[in-house]
């Protein structure tokens, strides 16, 4: 085997080729044992090479462990963005605030991972806004809600014959008699509109839906709550023969704490979180009365009580007997009229919220209301 031929082989190889020359020399002449000495010659600094090329790498890869080298790149796979993350980016803020103006959503859809049916998402900033003024509304934030589509029909129960102890070898007890009634619940656009300068169109896009949101939404909220104490308040005392609402009993006379007691005994066992409503004015006197008659309780009977400007009387009960079905979610939509008003640069915005509101609980809320007023 020649020198170029061994430079070639591996150590395993040359290991090999070794054990062979052995064998060979025993019986080689002189001449054949120069070529054979020549050839273990090469494959010793082959050996060698080999040996120190292994050392080398040894220690490199020691060096390593430790720390040493430098790092070229870390290459991390990429993973496709949720549409969540997608509504928290810039570039989806920016293509909502175009089609909040425009009315054009096909930037929006283009940019989510996941088809979209219906109306997009707003970016979750907005929603974060839009769910903490539905939380501070002291009055919406209790009442019960759904988001179905259309209408919406709820039952509750007008009648019942009670339960009853059957005692062995007796008659069975009679068969219950149950009479349901069914409330309707049709949605109807809830709408505030404002107008803007170009100006306010012209800002950034978060600034923008920030100004528009916060503007529109608590007008909007506020006029939700007007409709649940308006949907308590003209409600019937009884049930109506078509067995279609859901009735409010009443306490006659002018709201104290006589008469939240008296409401208080007309609630049945399904009113837990009571309050007591009324307008600024009832309830400073309801104090003021307290006072002067050096009342030694509390006069709302530890209810918590709720200001509401427009309440006739006052209300006694749980606001989870109301029930809002809000077939497009809780977020206000808009629409722009950049016609109407453009001989002078005014932009008009219409917010509308999709809502139906409805008195459903039986039992859970008592009006006090003031013939004498009425």
């Amino acid at each position: 085997m020649t020198r170029d031929e061994i430079m070639e082989l591996g150590l395993e190889e040359i290991e090999t080729r070794a054990a062979e020359i052995a064998k060979e020399t025993a019986e080689a002449d002189n001449e054949k044992l120069e070529t054979l000495n020549a050839e273990l010659d090469a494959i010793e600094e082959r050996k060698n090479a080999l040996l120190e090329a292994a050392e080398e790498t040894r220690k490199a890869a020691a060096a390593v462990a430790e720390g040493a080298g430098e790092v070229i790149e870390i290459r991390k796979e990429e993973k496709p963005m949720t549409n969540m993350e997608i509504r928290n980016s810039h570039e989806y803020i920016e293509a909502f605030a175009e089609y909040v103006k425009t009315g054009e959503d096909m930037e929006c859809r283009a940019l989510l991972t996941e088809n979209v049916n219906g109306v997009v998402p707003v970016p979750e900033f907005v929603e974060n806004r839009v769910r903490q003024a539905w939380e501070r509304d002291k009055i919406f934030s209790r009442i019960a809600k759904t988001f179905v589509p259309g209408n919406l029909k709820v039952g509750f129960e007008v009648s019942a014959t009670d339960a009853a102890v059957h005692t062995e070898g007796q008659n069975a007890p009679s068969e219950e008699t149950l009479v349901l009634g069914i409330v309707t619940m049709v949605p109807a656009n809830i709408k505030k509109w404002i107008t803007v300068s170009d100006e306010v169109l012209a800002l950034g896009a978060e600034d923008f839906l920030a100004y528009l949101y916060d503007e529109l939404t608590y007008k909007i909220i506020q006029k939700a709550a007007d409709l649940v104490i308006y949907a308590i308040q003209n409600a019937p005392t009884t049930v109506p023969a078509d067995k279609d609402k859901v009735p409010v009993a009443a306490v006659t006379g002018p709201a104290s704490s006589a008469a939240i007691l008296d409401a208080l005994a007309l609630l049945g066992d399904g009113a837990q979180d009571i309050v007591f409503i009324a307008d600024g004015q009832t309830i400073a006197d309801i104090k003021k009365a307290a006072l002067l008659a050096n009342y030694a309780f509390d006069p709302f009977q530890g209810l918590e009580v709720i200001q509401k400007e427009g309440v006739d009387g006052a209300i006694v009960g749980d606001l989870a007997g109301v029930q809002a079905n809000l077939p497009e979610g809780e977020t206000v939509r808009f629409t722009f009229d950049n016609l109407s008003l453009a001989e002078k640069d005014l932009v008009k915005i219409v917010g509308r919220l999709y809502a139906a509101i409805a008195v459903v609980g039986p039992k859970m809320l008592v009006n006090i209301t003031d013939e004498s007023e009425s």
